[in-house]
Formats: structure tokens, sequence, C-alpha cells
């Protein structure tokens, strides 16, 4: 199920503004399913300004390496360090606990040029 009060990118990341106005991503159930059983998670630091669309981290599985995008342009303000220590939470809990980072925006605006979940499940299905 693709939660509907998230936003995605086409690189199947998610993001959500949080009640502080940072934006929070993670990697889909989609991808997670996809990339099969997570074994290693390089995340960008805090202190670091990552540009939508590029390249920030990568996950590692069983089966293959991927990148992990930034969904939007902005400083990384905090990382979900428990992701390194126990990559498999990312494939337990993609929309939960296994989030990636939060970045503070350049533009508050971005997230809504991100894909709704209909127009990302959509993209899936095709």
């Amino acid at each position: 199920m693709i939660p509907d009060h998230l936003k995605y990118t086409a690189q199947h990341e998610w993001a959500l503004i949080t009640e502080t106005g940072t934006v929070r991503f993670g990697i889909t159930d989609h991808a997670q399913d996809a990339l099969g059983d997570i074994v290693f998670v390089t995340l960008p630091e805090p202190g670091s300004t990552l540009t939508a669309g590029e390249a920030c981290g990568e996950i590692e599985s069983t089966k293959s390496v991927a990148e992990i995008y930034a969904p939007v342009t902005g400083e990384v303000v905090l990382r979900n360090d428990v992701v390194e220590t126990s990559p498999e939470s990312i494939n337990a809990d993609p929309y939960g606990g296994g989030w990636l980072a939060e970045v503070t925006p350049a533009d508050v605006g971005a997230i809504e040029a991100l894909l709704s979940a209909a127009e990302y499940e959509a993209l899936i299905a095709e």
C-alpha cells in the first residue's frame, strides 16, 4: 500500500513535511521490495547540502547497490543512524522506523512538485 499523506519521486523515494518544517525522506516499500534484504546503508552527513534529484547516499542489498536520491534541495539536519546499524529496519518499516534523513528545504514549496500517491502508483504499475 502506498501512503496517501506522503509525496514521491520517480527514483522511489518518499518525502514528508514534518511539524517543524523539515522534509523527512526514505525509500518506498516498492524500492525496498525490489532491492531485497538490505545489508548496508550510507547516509548524508548533517550539515551537508543536498540537491534535488542527485545521489546523496547508497543502499546495498544482497542483490545490488542502489543510489539514494535527494527528494528536495536543502541542508541535512538529521539522519537516522539506526538504519546504518540495523539496515534491515528499512525492509521492515520503510515509511516509519526505516526513514533515512531530514532536510531543511531551500524551497518549502518544492515538495509540492513531487508525485502524489496516485501518480506514484501509476508510475510503478507501468
